[in-house]
């Protein structure tokens, strides 16, 4: 092995030695590279094959995208599968997402929350450059549907607003999450 590489554990040992500031700072940079990279992945598919083919892959590559993500959440919080609505909204809030969108639930209960994107990074952008909303409501059908159910199987999730919908000026989108009996 060369002088120059590093093996994992070096790696470790530098983020070990960081302050708890620096260690933020490096979560929200790397959320904030991978979401660049999915946009990056998304408008290379879009350019070469074009948007359905895009939202196609794109809705595939986040159907097990998110589950790996709800998994790792779980086993790093240490929950078990079958937690309900608490422990979804619990795991939505270490989602790469929540490192950079301003989310919030509403109308919580034992059986029911609706969750709502106040502020995605995404869509902001593209406002801010005068675009059209990105119309992700079929990834996302699939994203929260399948994030919601790795929590716990007996949650179902349904879409109240999301692009291309017409939503109000204080979200971008909305979901509601049932705990079934």
């Amino acid at each position: 092995m060369s002088s120059q590489a590093s093996a994992p554990d070096e790696g470790l040992k530098l983020l070990q030695k960081l302050s708890k500031q620096e260690l933020i700072t490096i979560i929200q940079d790397d959320a904030k590279n991978w979401l660049a990279h999915d946009g990056l992945w998304f408008q290379a598919i879009e350019k070469t094959h074009g948007m359905e083919v895009a939202i196609a892959a794109d809705t595939d590559a986040w159907r097990h995208f998110t589950v790996i993500e709800a998994k790792r959440i779980m086993a790093r919080l240490n929950l078990q599968p079958g937690g309900g609505i608490p422990a979804l909204l619990e795991c939505l809030n270490h989602r790469l997402y929540a490192r950079l969108n301003l989310q919030e639930a509403i109308e919580v209960s034992d059986t029911r929350a609706v969750f709502r994107m106040v502020d995605c990074r995404v869509q902001s952008a593209r406002k801010r450059k005068g675009l059209d909303d990105f119309p992700c409501k079929s990834v996302g059908i699939v994203e929260y549907s399948e994030f919601a159910r790795t929590i716990d199987p007996r949650i179902t999730t349904r879409c109240i607003a999301c692009p291309p919908d017409a939503h109000p000026d204080d979200f971008f989108c909305s979901w509601e999450f049932t705990l079934e009996p």
